[in-house]
């Protein structure tokens, strides 16, 4: 498993080490992510296929479910393949490459999340100028630059992790191959890189979630003065994207937020952000919004029709 000075083959421990929970744990994830790939799918195809696309919180939406659909897919197959074998295993180059679309990925999700926020705070705050403000250009720019944003993001992960010599134990205590997990196995003093990937997913975490906050306050202090009936519009409005946030931020933070350390939690709390997010997000969003469920209905009894 080691060639020269150099760990060539990770050893992931995974979620357990009983089988029966292994087992069921296998045909929980499968059910999961099977239901990821429908509920993201059918909410694309709804949005693409309808005028919804030419709403800017339902372009934002529409690839809020793409980003879902490949974060989970960087994570989930090799979890629920893992599940049925013995001895779970994963190459250097195949773990750096899952590190690096992991973050990739989900920093894209947080910064379109941040997106869909600023889209409802003008919504709501400022009606009047919506249409100029969120043109189909402005979409577009925040589109490419949560794309650039998470390039960077996971580069830097990356390549704080690239360059660490592993000479030593090869067991990662985890489901995938993330930053933290490998900092442990990594034979040299890994202090200032533990702050560095503070500085950059801790807090550019934390600043985010706050930034999200603080849009739903503004929201909330501009309709106050405003009718009952305008204020449950609001909240109903930023309900689901609250509910998502908070699903996906708060074990985030926990894991990232703190000094380069693990604890067994975190493998659960990883299942969050990683699996039971993505599969939440199309339900939250169609649940609890009639234009979605009314684009839904008219696009699929089409089909029906047309078959």
């Amino acid at each position: 498993m080691e060639k020269g000075n150099n760990v060539t083959v990770f050893i992931l421990l995974g979620i357990s080490k009983n089988k029966n929970i292994e087992i069921l744990c296998f045909t929980l994830f499968l059910f999961c992510y099977i239901a990821i790939c429908i509920g993201n799918l059918l909410v694309i195809i709804s949005i693409t296929s309808s005028q919804l696309i030419e709403q800017p919180m339902y372009f934002f939406l529409n690839y809020l479910s793409l980003s879902d659909l490949c974060y989970t897919s960087t994570v989930t197959p090799k979890l629920i393949i893992d599940l049925l074998t013995e001895r779970k295993t994963i190459s250097y180059s195949n773990c750096m490459i899952q590190l690096f679309t992991t973050h990739f990925f989900g920093g894209i999700e947080i910064l379109i999340l941040t997106g869909m926020a600023y889209d409802r705070y003008v919504a709501i705050c400022k009606p009047l100028h919506y249409t100029v403000i969120m043109s189909r250009q402005r979409c577009n720019t925040v589109i490419l630059a949560c794309c650039t944003g998470g390039f960077i993001h996971s580069a830097s992960q990356f390549l704080l992790t690239i360059f660490l010599p592993f000479c030593g134990p090869n067991e990662i205590d985890h489901y995938f191959c993330d930053v933290y997990p490998l900092l442990k196995l990594a034979c040299s003093n890994t202090h200032i890189i533990g702050f560095l990937v503070i500085a950059n997913s801790g807090l550019i975490a934390l600043l985010t979630f706050v930034v999200l906050m603080l849009s739903y306050v503004f929201i909330l202090y501009n309709v106050r003065v405003h009718s009952a009936e305008s204020c449950s519009k609001a909240l109903s409005t930023c309900g689901s994207h609250i509910t998502v946030v908070v699903v996906f931020f708060a074990p985030a933070l926990f894991i990232y937020i703190r000094p380069g350390t693990t604890f067994p939690e975190d493998k659960v709390l990883a299942l969050f952000y990683t699996i039971i997010a993505p599969m939440f997000n199309p339900l939250i969003y169609t649940l609890r919004n009639t234009e979605m469920k009314n684009a839904m209905r008219k696009v699929w009894c089409r089909h029906t029709v047309l078959e």
